[in-house]
């Protein structure tokens, strides 16, 4: 098995086993990870979340014979949660073009020698007002991204997975996950234009 953590690996061992409470060990390790990527995902829709999340939890139970250890439990219960969120968003707009779905793979790959933080990171003001004022306005600006950018912001800075492991969950070839990375950096910069003129 690949990287994973002894507490996960003895866990999820016991729990192919048969061993449910070895599986409840690691759904109280992951859910609240995996909780908070649901509701980034659904736009803080906390109902719908844990909703998502028990969804979740209930498909890796299923799932876990076949589950070979090749990423780590985390990526793996990440990705089952991404699932449920598409599967959910198609249930919910069998007629509406996604463009998280759809326009994943219609990207080039593209280099960017920024530095790897989201553009709110470098900004981030030491007065708490002002924080939670640019906290907002950054949940906005990440709204305003195409779906797709958006996706690879919340999993590879708000959820700190590596662009490996972003890139397994959202299910891309790792130059598109790298590239969308790079374009919604660009996008949120220009975003939160006025944020860095204030920090002048």
């Amino acid at each position: 098995m690949n990287d994973l953590s002894p507490p996960d690996g003895e866990w999820l061992a016991r729990a192919q086993a048969g061993d449910a409470a070895a599986f409840s060990q690691l759904v109280r390790r992951h859910q609240v990870r995996v909780r908070g990527q649901l509701a980034r995902l659904t736009h803080g829709d906390r109902h719908r979340a844990d909703d998502l999340a028990q969804q979740t939890f209930v498909q890796a139970w299923r799932a876990l014979g076949s589950f070979r250890g090749d990423a780590r439990v985390s990526t793996w219960l990440h990705r089952i949660a991404y699932t449920c969120f598409l599967q959910d968003e198609r249930a919910r707009r069998p007629h509406a073009a996604l463009d998280a779905i759809d326009a994943v793979d219609a990207v080039e790959p593209f280099e960017s020698s920024d530095a790897d933080s989201v553009p709110g990171d470098a900004l981030a003001p030491s007065d708490p007002r002002t924080t939670q004022l640019l906290q907002i306005d950054l949940a906005r600006a990440l709204d305003r991204l195409p779906a797709h950018e958006r996706l690879a912001i919340i999993h590879c800075y708000q959820l700190d997975l590596s662009h490996d492991e972003a890139a397994e969950v959202l299910g891309l070839p790792l130059g598109t996950l790298k590239s969308q990375v790079a374009r919604g950096k660009a996008r949120l910069r220009e975003l939160l234009a006025a944020w860095r003129a204030q920090e002048v």
